[in-house]
């Protein structure tokens, strides 16, 4: 017995002793070839990777790579997806610029590399001096709107590298796509980046003057103003905005702050983007712009699906947010993402007396650009000097200004109706909201998993929230809506879905609409392919309805907009007639009261040619229809020799 056990424990010594023979040798293998590696570091060029998802990180590694050039200094541009991880222990020098992407993950040319590193650090096998002869730098791209998610693969990537024995040589940049600050502060991570590769420390201050020119011994020029490539899309995508804030020719950009220290929600380059797309802005965090419907019905052209579902005057009307920010990115932004997210009120605050003021101010200055415009006469251009309805709806989600009710109470002390429209994530500001003339929720997909896809929302429990705002509808008394935006490929299947969300909320109408298709845009990868036409929406509709068994029926159309709306039969369709108009002096009286009172307290006759069904297809036979003349040149023929 004595002497098996002594034959298992030298069995179990031997094992041991040439399990540490074998590590050994492995370890010494690859410590002799790092120490090749670091003995020849001019044998490779310095690395610049990009990781991007919306071309963001791309275009600030470009902007890097032509700074480095600039200062003699060499690296290559490297995209990931084209690149062996396996290759990274040969490197001396790498540069990652990296943006995180859904759920704190890196986007998908990226995803090899950022796997492989982490793997690797995971590895026991692999040991912590891999990347010994590595020096490096990671510089992140994302937004502080989602929380503990910012930049999470920059920071993992910095940790990993660390971990496995990389030397970070510039201490990890953090770059936020919502703050107007990503140009400054990935300009100053670069100045660290280039003091150290000139033998410099990365924290020396007070060396660049304003124009980019380093007043140390070791002295770089800053040429990337003059080599950036000329832009002539109209729109600035914030996702993109990296290097097209106003040059650093002319000064380091600032944020205003206020004496409390709050920032102004408008930057200096948020604020030149909106301008760029026509925006008025107002004060610190607000805008106005005059819509196309109404420049329409001012010449007798048409007036917009409000006109045609509810009864408002198109030319009458004032599009304006009290807030520019929102809390989704949603894919079908048609602001194209230029306005910055948050999840709750961290700016200064304007007052709601003053907005409205200037919104009518900026809005009738626009309104009097249009005298002289053909169609355009003296009585139309009269009544638009005098908003009769805001549509608060513009960008952005105005349920978010803290001052909500106060601008509200402003407007009906004007006797101006009120269209609000919130993107259901702030449950408890619907609660508390005042009696407005039509509340709407959008509702941009029914399921889970498609409403994260589609909306791309900062709150963690965003669905948990969008249920809860469907359910303050109930708690209303006034007019309230869904709002659906159909995209093909993304949420027209979801039909049961759809029906399961009516009895949350029982809006008193759904709005159903094709989405609109706004030009490429980085952060979106819609195309024209996911616009439905607009019968495919009467489908929708005519098919919502029949699940619904008469509690909704299809009450109106406006084939112009792609839009049909469902209403409430046991609300809204007396005596066989529907009445989805609204009276708008017998809403401004009832409010005016203080007494309580209900959407049927002032609904109206919706007229004949509104109606669904009817051959106008919702077109005013008051006003002038007009087709633009589209000449499309032929394609070329191909010429056969």
């Amino acid at each position: 017995m004595a002497s098996s056990s002594s034959i298992h424990a030298r069995l179990a010594l031997v094992a041991l002793l040439s399990a540490t023979t074998f590590y050994c040798i492995h370890k010494y293998r690859r410590l002799k070839r790092l120490k090749t590696l670091s003995l020849n570091p001019s044998t490779r060029r310095g690395k610049i990777f990009f990781i991007s998802e919306t071309g963001t990180s791309k275009s600030l590694a470009q902007r890097l790579h032509k700074l480095l050039e600039s200062n003699g200094i060499a690296f290559d541009l490297v995209d990931p997806t084209s690149y062996e991880p396996e290759d990274l222990p040969k490197e001396t020098l790498a540069i990652f610029v990296a943006s995180t992407w859904d759920g704190g993950k890196p986007p998908k040319d990226g995803e090899f590399l950022v796997d492989w590193l982490s793997e690797s650090a995971e590895d026991f096998r692999v040991g912590s001096l891999l990347l010994s002869g590595c020096r490096f730098g990671v510089f992140g791209v994302g937004s502080r709107g989602y929380g503990e998610e910012y930049n999470a693969v920059a920071k993992e990537m910095s940790r990993r590298m660390v971990g496995l024995g990389g030397a970070e040589m510039v201490p990890l940049g953090e770059g936020d796509v919502d703050d107007g600050e990503l140009d400054r502060a990935f300009q100053e991570w670069c100045d660290g980046v280039i003091r150290v590769l000139k033998g410099g420390s990365a924290r020396e201050t007070n060396e660049i003057t304003q124009n980019g020119v380093v007043e140390s011994e070791d002295e770089y020029v800053d040429t990337t103003d003059e080599e950036e490539e000329d832009d002539n899309n109209d729109i600035v995508d914030l996702e993109d905005i990296a290097g097209k804030a106003p040059s650093r020719k002319n000064g380091v950009v600032k944020v205003t702050k206020r004496g409390d220290g709050k920032k102004e929600m408008v930057t200096p380059v948020i604020r030149a983007s909106l301008t760029k797309q026509g925006y008025k802005i107002i004060g610190s965090h607000s805008g106005v712009k005059i819509c196309r419907w109404t420049k329409s019905q001012l010449r007798g052209r048409g007036g917009c699906y409000k006109h045609s579902f509810y009864g408002i005057e198109s030319h009458r009307c004032m599009e304006t947010t009290p807030s520019l920010a929102c809390a989704n990115k949603c894919v079908f932004c048609w602001r194209h993402h230029t306005n910055p997210v948050g999840k709750s009120w961290q700016w200064k605050m304007d007052d709601p007396k003053e907005i409205v003021n200037g919104a009518l101010d900026l809005h009738t200055k626009m309104i009097k650009q249009m005298k002289g415009v053909p169609g355009v006469t003296p009585e139309k251009l009269q009544e638009g000097l005098t908003p009769r309805h805001c549509a608060l709806s513009l960008v952005g989600e105005p349920i978010m200004y803290p001052e909500i009710n106060a601008l509200v109470d402003e407007l009906h002390g004007k006797r101006i109706s009120t269209f609000l429209v919130t993107n259901a994530q702030f449950p408890e500001k619907i609660l508390m909201m005042k009696p407005i003339t039509q509340l709407y929720v959008s509702v941009d997909a029914a399921t889970k998993e498609s409403l994260k896809a589609i909306d791309r929302p900062l709150f963690a429990d965003f669905w948990e929230r969008f249920i809860d705002s469907l359910k303050a509808l109930q708690e209303k008394q006034q007019r309230t809506v869904y709002r659906l935006t159909l995209v093909k490929g993304w949420n027209t299947e979801e039909l049961e879905a759809y029906f399961n969300l009516f009895s949350i909320g029982k809006p008193d109408f759904i709005e159903i609409k094709g989405v609109t298709y706004c030009g490429s845009s980085a952060t979106s990868k819609l195309t024209m392919e996911n616009v439905p036409w607009h019968a495919d929406v009467k489908a929708f509709s005519e098919a919502l309805s029949v699940k619904s068994n008469g509690e909704y029926e299809v009450a109106c159309e406006h084939a112009h907009s792609c839009c049909v709306l469902l209403g409430r039969t046991d609300k809204f369709k007396v005596d066989g007639k529907w009445f989805t108009w609204i009276d708008y002096e017998k809403f401004h009286d009832l409010v005016a009261s203080g007494e309580p009172f209900t959407s049927r307290d002032y609904m109206a006759e919706t007229p004949s040619w509104a109606v669904y069904g009817a051959e106008e297809g919702g077109f005013d036979p008051e006003q002038l229809r007009y087709k633009k003349e589209r000449h499309h040149h032929p394609k070329p023929q191909a010429v056969v020799a």
